[in-house]
Parts: structure tokens; C-alpha cells; sequence
């Protein structure tokens, strides 16, 4: 599998996320029509931060996973925020009969879960543990090289 690296003004970085949330009490609201909202907000996130990625998402009916890479200038919990914040308002005007499920102002719970996507754990430790090996053998090899 291929890594794929990104660059910035003063690193490179590659960070992805598995991301859940839920609807409030964990009602099963995510159908339909309101399906569609939460996935048009999903989507417009790009157009406010273009250099975020969607990378995939599922909508249950009562959860949203998501996978998104997120550029280090942004915490998870901004991008989550700005997730939750814009679909939840858009989906609030457009379906009245929410106001019989919540109270107002309400749909989205306040948590989230997330974890980092990346190598495999083992090839990292083992990575950090034999890279000063590594450096070394590098070094002699350039050096018979000149």
C-alpha cells in the first residue's frame, strides 16, 4: 500500500482519521432526506478548507463514520466541530418534525470518537528501535561511496 505524503511550508505530514458520532440519545434520525443533509455537509467541509480529504464516509441510521485527513494546522475537534455545527443547523431548518424528537437547538450528541489511521503499529516500533542501526549503515555506505 502506498503512503501518501503531503507537504507543507515547513514539514510533511500525513494524518487520517476514523471518526464516529451520533444524533443525540442515539435516535435513529439518519434516514432519508436527513441522510442526504449530513452528507452534503460532509462534502461542503472541503470548500471551506480545501486541503482537508474526504477519504470515506458511512451514514447509518443512528451514527456517521468517517474517514478524513486533516492537515496538522487543524485539531479533530475543530474539523468535528465545524462538521456537527453546519449539518445540524441545515438539518434543523429543513425537517420540522425534528422539533417533536428534540428539544431546540439540539441533534447532534456532544462527543465524538476518533483514532489515528496509519502503518502498522508493530513496523513503527520496529522502525524507531533499529533507525539509529539504520542511520549508521547509511552513513558508512555513503561514505565508501566518495
Amino acid at each position: 500500500m502506498f503512503m501518501k505524503v503531503k507537504l507543507s511550508a515547513h514539514g510533511s505530514w500525513r494524518h487520517q482519521y476514523h471518526i464516529v458520532w451520533i444524533p443525540k440519545y442515539r435516535r435513529n434520525v439518519l434516514k432519508l432526506g436527513v441522510k442526504t443533509y449530513v452528507s452534503r455537509g460532509i462534502d461542503e467541509i472541503v470548500n471551506y478548507h480545501p486541503e482537508i480529504e474526504i477519504i470515506k464516509y458511512n451514514i447509518q441510521i443512528d451514527h456517521v463514520h468517517l474517514i478524513i485527513e486533516i492537515p496538522p494546522k487543524y485539531s479533530v475537534a475543530t474539523i468535528v466541530g465545524k462538521l456537527k455545527q453546519n449539518s445540524s443547523r441545515k438539518i434543523r431548518e429543513r425537517f420540522a418534525w425534528l422539533d417533536k424528537v428534540y428539544k431546540p437547538g439540539v441533534f447532534w450528541s456532544p462527543g465524538y470518537f476518533s483514532s489515528t489511521i496509519g502503518l502498522n503499529e508493530d513496523q513503527i516500533k520496529r522502525y524507531v528501535t533499529f533507525q539509529e542501526k539504520v542511520d549508521k549503515e547509511q552513513f558508512q555506505m555513503e561514505l565508501f561511496q566518495l
